[in-house]
């Protein structure tokens, strides 16, 4: 049972010599094929030793030593004789069987280099990094067939410097192939030695989709839907940010020293450019950045410069009535005695939690602030998602502004589209038309890049085909080269993303 892997051969004696394990054995009396003209040959011309080694066994290291025959070649012209192979348990020139060869490449292909090394030490099985890379390496990768529908996407190599890209089969999500870089000119080569792809998923990169149209003008291109919703999301936040003003009058408004400075200010710098004084000696006069100065004169009210401060929800938030209806009938109450009264009431912060809850001023606004960019990731989040405390802050603050009213029905509509099916290319058309209406510049932005890709962005939101697996394949690229710390080069990374 434990020499099993080595059933096809004749163990003759096993010896137990401390550190190692020794087994020595036969080939058996069997025809063997000539490895050129495949004659079986059973005439022997004498016997060769070969030393290998097998998997451990008790923590110790197996040798194996095989007394292989040489056989006379039957084939009249062919080579004189031959030394027989065991198939399944030696190959030609190796001195490790080939259960052997299948663990440590199985943990090569998971650590590589030096932790393989590392691991297969402790599994007794001493070998250096650069053997495991050459096991590794001597892997088959499986030839896939071309897929139907390809998925591509790029990965940094090197990050803002060198950039590489997989192919994969975005309906089985098997790799397919791993391009050095992300040129144009690199896929249309590729595809054009591989015909047979009818769908191309891919994200908004004007490289790939030039790449497909050149080498397969009759192809469907698919944008992501993912990049969609995360350029709609860029949108979004910046006009929530934009309309702070606005939304923000529903909070109390500021009127901090910071407030103040920030009013002044605004009055001097549009003094200043009444009088026709330029940008840059308005900031020499003032003592401000140019940058500032530009900030100052964009605004057209001093209310659009104030962002509402970016408070966390803290334990007090649901006892802030309570506060406020006590410090409303008592004034002078102190933090102690409200401490003690929310105590009963089930609180479970601190006192000091409680008294810079009180001394920012949170108690006495009509519900705590909130930044642009938490009310963004508030609209952008799947309603049956929230909280009915974060939707009902969500609809109160969407509901003071035009604006944010809506931007938020179009973000609910947009949403609904990336559910491909039929009849959404001209829900697509009708919301771009909606959407350029809408008094939304950066919305505006949005719709314009979707027009540079339309037919692209049309068959996201009507095929079921997604880069989603692309993805995860990048995501488990990054893993790979972290395992890597950027020693290795292209092949061995290619070699192991397409092991996978």
């Amino acid at each position: 049972m434990v020499f099993a892997g080595l059933s096809s051969l004749v163990i003759e004696e096993v010896t137990d010599e401390g550190e190692w394990i020794r087994v020595r054995a036969r080939t058996r009396d069997r025809p063997a094929s000539c490895p050129d003209c495949g004659a079986a040959g059973v005439r022997v011309h004498g016997f060769v030793q070969r030393t290998v080694r097998d998997v451990p066994v008790d923590g110790r290291p197996v040798v194996i030593e095989v007394r292989v025959r040489r056989l006379v070649c039957p084939s009249r012209g062919c080579r004189q004789t031959f030394r027989e192979q065991i198939p399944g348990v030696l190959e030609r020139y190796q001195r490790r069987t080939q259960r052997l060869t299948a663990q440590i490449g199985a943990v090569a292909r998971e650590l590589a280099g030096r932790a393989a090394a590392r691991l297969l030490a402790a599994l007794t099985v001493p070998l250096s990094r650069h053997t495991t890379i050459r096991v590794l390496l001597g892997i088959p990768v499986a030839a896939l067939p071309v897929p139907r529908v390809l998925g591509v996407d790029d990965f940094a190599l090197r990050r803002r410097r060198r950039y590489a890209t997989v192919l994969i089969d975005a309906v089985t999500r098997r790799r397919v192939d791993v391009l050095p870089d992300r040129n144009a000119d690199t896929l249309e080569a590729w595809l054009r030695a591989h015909p047979g792809v009818e769908v191309v998923c891919r994200d908004g990169s004007g490289a790939y989709a030039e790449a497909v149209r050149r080498a397969l003008p009759e192809a469907i291109q698919v944008a992501d839907r993912w990049h969609l919703w995360h350029n709609l999301g860029e949108a979004t936040g910046k006009e929530v940010a934009a309309h702070s003003a606005c939304w923000a009058k529903a909070t109390p408004p500021q009127d901090g020293p910071r407030a103040q400075t920030t009013r002044e200010r605004w009055h001097q710098v549009h003094t200043l450019l009444h009088r026709k004084v330029g940008l840059l000696e308005c900031a020499r006069r003032l003592n401000l950045s140019l940058n500032t100065v530009k900030r100052y004169a964009r605004a057209s009210e001093p209310e659009r410069l104030q962002r509402p401060p970016q408070y966390r929800p803290t334990l007090v938030d649901p006892y802030r009535e309570h506060l406020r209806r006590r410090r409303s009938q008592e004034p002078g109450v102190g933090a102690l005695q409200l401490f003690g009264e929310i105590k009963a009431q089930g609180y479970s912060g601190s006192l000091n939690l409680l008294y810079r809850y009180i001394t920012q001023g949170r108690v006495e606004g009509d519900r705590p602030p909130i930044s642009p960019r938490r009310l963004a990731r508030l609209m952008l989040t799947n309603p049956e998602h929230l909280t009915d405390t974060q939707r009902s802050l969500r609809d109160e603050l969407t509901t003071a502004c035009p604006e944010m009213i809506d931007l938020s029905g179009l973000i609910t509509s947009f949403a609904a589209l990336l559910r491909p099916q039929d009849g959404n290319g001209e829900r697509l058309d009708e919301w771009i038309a909606t959407a350029r209406t809408a008094d939304l510049p950066h919305l505006h932005a949005f719709t314009r890049g979707m027009d540079l890709d339309r037919a692209a962005v049309h068959a996201a939101v009507t095929l079921p085909y997604h880069n989603g697996g692309t993805e995860g394949v990048n995501t488990k690229t990054k893993r790979i080269m972290r395992q890597m710390h950027g020693r290795a080069g292209f092949t061995l990374l290619r070699h192991r993303i397409l092991l996978g």
